[in-house]
């Protein structure tokens, strides 16, 4: 079977208050979907793909989904973190 934690390619920006907001994704085929909101932002365990991190609830095309920013344990360099999806 599969890995069903998919990272993806997202384009995403810091507001004036350094909320982290995602404003579309790329998966894994090059497939870019934009996505229409962030429905709520939390702490959360990514319970099919394992691990956890910021779960972002948001509406992609009318439908709503996952999408998990896993943070990098390092506090150096240049890589903080990594978005995925998972796979259903």
């Amino acid at each position: 079977m599969k890995d069903r934690k998919v990272y993806v390619e997202v384009v995403a920006v810091f507001n004036s208050e350094g909320r982290l907001s995602p404003l579309s994704l790329t998966w894994e085929d090059g497939r870019k979907y934009e996505i229409d909101r962030v429905l709520d932002i939390r702490q959360a365990a990514a319970l099919k793909a394992g691990g956890q991190g910021d779960r972002y609830t948001i509406r992609v095309s009318g439908k709503d989904t996952y999408l998990f920013f896993e943070r990098n344990a390092s506090k150096s360099g240049n890589n903080i973190g990594r978005w995925f999806v998972e796979r259903k």
